[in-house]
């Protein structure tokens, strides 16, 4: 079975993931209203019965915030994540990054690194991320012969990520936010370190490192997808050029190595056949 990929949302404000067979959907976060995502799941075909699983990479609200109210709307799901996702759900910060999002014990299963996990025919992988979360995670996903890997969330990527996905022919990379940009705009200073951190967020510049450290470890043709992109410190033309022309100094192009494309702040995208 070939897999379908659709963002629903994916920026600072709400993140929500489709991937999907013909049988068999699963969900990659649910940071935005629970209504939003219902829509999108009628807008692409995805019957609600269909939806096995719901994945979190963390618990910070622009990932959890629609949680609970989907979970009345979707009878058969059950929630994975990490042991530290879920007890982080269950509390309030400073920041309000989560807010008491806690999921019944009988609809939660945790999940460990490395581990595996099949929902209908997609098979789904969890693996360590660094951000400033209880335990994030990323998630590499196949059925068959197609794969796709999620690597959002992170101020680093090691070597062990990058070990993760580098067989996906597809990844949804975070390009977050131009550090020129960031240093000089009107966030409060405590929360441009946030970002800038180990455990913060990718910059365009990080986002296309990867990119060149990807092909070095295994060169194939990809399909990337840059995601999480900040509206106020961020752009889809200044992540797309940055990326391009980083790429193109280590002469890999467009259309000969790779297909890039965007996930647009508080847009859903097309769907993508995989």
């Amino acid at each position: 079975m070939r897999l379908s990929f659709c963002s629903f949302s994916s920026g600072s404000s709400g993140n929500c993931y489709l991937v999907k067979t013909e049988k068999t959907a699963i969900l990659i976060d649910a940071g935005i209203s629970a209504s939003r995502i219902l829509k999108e799941l009628e807008r692409t075909d995805t019957p609600r019965e269909n939806v096995k699983a719901l994945f979190l990479t963390h618990e910070h609200h622009d990932h959890v915030t629609g949680v609970r109210v989907l979970l009345k709307k979707l009878s058969e799901a059950v929630v994975y994540a990490s042991p530290g996702t879920f007890a982080g759900m269950n509390k309030r910060d400073t920041y309000r990054r989560s807010s008491n999002y806690e999921v019944s014990e009988s609809r939660r299963i945790t999940i460990a690194p490395d581990e595996a996990v099949e929902t209908g025919d997609i098979r789904i992988r969890a693996f360590r991320t660094l951000h400033d979360a209880e335990e994030p995670y990323g998630y590499y996903i196949s059925s068959d012969e197609t794969h796709i890997a999620l690597l959002t969330d992170t101020g680093l990527v090691t070597e062990e990520m990058l070990e993760y996905v580098a067989d996906a022919e597809t990844l949804v990379l975070e390009a977050n936010h131009d550090t020129d940009l960031l240093r000089r705009g009107r966030y409060p200073y405590w929360l441009k370190q946030r970002i800038l951190s180990d455990h913060g967020h990718l910059s365009n510049n990080q986002a296309a490192d990867v990119l060149i450290r990807l092909f070095s470890y295994h060169d194939k043709k990809r399909f990337i997808l840059l995601a999480h992109l900040s509206h106020e410190n961020n752009s889809p033309e200044k992540a797309e050029q940055t990326v391009l022309t980083t790429l193109a100094r280590n002469d890999y192009y467009t259309g000969r190595d790779l297909y890039l494309g965007i996930l647009i702040r508080d847009e859903a995208s097309p769907i993508y056949l995989l």
